[in-house]
């Protein structure tokens, strides 16, 4: 899947609607880019981001990151190290579900971040956490290998990829 084409949400509702997941955006985007898209690779985890400094270390080949964090606001999921990370290797965008921290540096990292709120504190690193199952959240099932679209106008899912102009 190539990232560099331009799409936006709306268009590939008005497309493919009845074969997608449309989830209404709960989150604020404070990557540099504000759409981007991929297959899905997933983390759950609790105030721990160790998952996430293992998977953004590795190539991510254009998939997003959708992490589980349970909405936590107690501490920080990623940070601009991990984002800066995520950005060289390849990763088109990370999801959080729960908090970032230095969101002023990771708004000037070529990446998509999408997170509920921000948060100063850094998680605990205990390596706990599960990777690549299907997670749930805003009722709306995440299953790695799907492909997401997201912009800022909300976030589609697709169990195929789709044509972008």
């Amino acid at each position: 899947m190539k990232n560099n084409k331009n799409f936006k949400t709306a268009d590939l509702c008005d497309l493919h609607s009845d074969n997608l997941i449309i989830m209404h955006q709960q989150f604020k985007s404070y990557g540099k880019k504000h759409s981007f898209c991929g297959k899905i690779s997933t983390i759950k985890c609790f105030n721990d981001n160790s998952k996430v400094r293992e998977a953004v270390n590795t190539d991510g080949c254009n998939k997003v990151l959708v992490i589980d964090g349970n909405a936590s606001m107690e501490c920080a999921l990623l940070g601009d190290m991990l984002a800066e990370a995520a950005y060289k290797n390849n990763w088109s965008g990370i999801i959080v579900y729960g908090c970032i921290r230095d969101s002023d540096v990771i708004a000037n990292i070529d990446i998509g971040v999408f997170a509920l709120s921000t948060k100063p504190v850094k998680s605990v690193k205990k390596g706990i956490g599960d990777t690549d199952i299907n997670v749930n959240f805003f009722d709306v099932e995440f299953k790695p290998g799907n492909f997401i679209y997201a912009d800022q106008d909300g976030i589609i899912i697709s169990e195929t990829e789709l044509e972008l102009n």
